[in-house]
């Protein structure tokens, strides 16, 4: 059965939060298609007429009850995704951002299986959403600068 961002008629614009803590970055693993079993960053899409801000700081509260600051862009990422008769089945570009943990404990909804706590190095042996490492790598730059 496809959902509303099944075959879109232009790219889906989505926005991530790589929310870092006391050194650790908060990885959320998705609990269904298409990144099921991958763990990756909180997020969603940006409704019309949100801010990239106000998009992020919803999605983030809605995903894990969490709140946030956002800080700094921290990269980009475009997922498509093709079915077998090569048509462009889902066309995200996704703005992840450097985002500072401000309150509240992971709480898990429909789309979420696990929430962990992260040190950067802990990546290298879990499945992820391509060019995760890249992302958490630039938030936390830009939250040391950032000061």
């Amino acid at each position: 059965m496809a959902d509303a961002r099944s075959y879109p008629e232009r790219p889906i614009l989505a926005v991530s939060a790589a929310i870092v803590r006391c050194g650790q970055v908060l990885l959320v693993r998705r609990a269904r298609s298409p990144a099921e079993g991958l763990f990756s960053l909180p997020g969603g899409v940006v409704e019309i007429g949100e801010t990239l801000s106000q998009a992020l700081i919803r999605e983030v509260r809605e995903e894990t009850s969490l709140s946030i600051e956002p800080v700094a862009l921290a990269g980009f990422r475009e997922a498509v995704m093709r079915d077998r008769h090569d048509r462009v089945e889902r066309h995200f570009v996704i703005l992840p951002f450097a985002a500072r943990w401000l309150a509240g404990e992971p709480l898990l909804n429909e789309e979420l299986s696990e929430a962990r706590w992260l040190r950067p190095a802990a990546l290298a042996g879990l499945p992820t959403t391509p060019g995760l490492g890249e992302i958490v790598a630039s938030a936390f730059k830009l939250l040391q600068a950032a000061g």
